[in-house]
C-alpha cells in the first residue's frame, strides 16, 4: 500500500530559530495516524509520552511541527537523534504510520513497521520554516 500523498508535501516549522541539526535523525509525530481523528486531550497526552520516551534516550532532540502548506493540518512532531531502526520502532509504539529520516540533507520517509521501503521526499532544509 503506497503511502499517502501528504507525506511527500509537507513542511516542517519551527518555534525558535532552527536548531544545529544532527548529520543524522528522525522525525517521529504522536499524533493521530494519517485518516484518523483523536480528541485534542489525547494528542496531547500523547505528544506528552513520546517527549517522555525520548528524554529516556537522552538524545539530541527538538520540536518541529509537520504540516501541509495545501491542507494547514500541523502535527506536533520530535527531530530526535536515534538510530533510525530504534525510530522506527517508536513510531511503531505511538501508533504512526510512517516517520521521517534526515541523513545530511536528504529527507526520507518510510513506514514504522514491516520493511519501510523508504521514500525520497527531497531536501530537508528547504522544508524548514523557522523564525530569525
Amino acid at each position: 500500500m503506497p503511502l499517502h500523498p501528504a507525506y511527500f508535501e509537507t513542511r516542517f516549522r519551527c518555534e525558535s530559530p532552527a536548531p544545529d541539526w544532527p548529520a543524522r535523525f528522525a522525525i517521529i509525530s504522536a499524533s493521530a495516524t494519517t485518516g484518523e481523528r483523536w480528541d485534542p486531550a489525547r494528542e496531547a497526552a500523547a505528544d506528552a509520552r513520546l517527549l517522555a520516551t525520548i528524554r529516556a534516550h537522552e538524545v539530541w532532540y527538538a520540536r518541529v511541527t509537520g504540516y501541509s502548506p495545501t491542507t494547514a493540518h500541523a502535527e506536533p512532531s520530535w527531530a530526535v537523534a536515534l538510530a533510525r531502526a530504534t525510530a522506527c520502532e517508536l513510531g511503531a509504539t505511538f501508533a504512526q504510520d510512517a516517520i521521517y529520516w534526515v541523513d545530511g540533507d536528504a529527507l526520507v520517509v518510510g513506514r514504522c513497521t514491516g520493511d519501510p521501503a523508504w521514500e525520497p521526499v527531497g531536501a530537508f532544509r528547504a522544508r524548514v520554516d523557522a523564525p530569525g
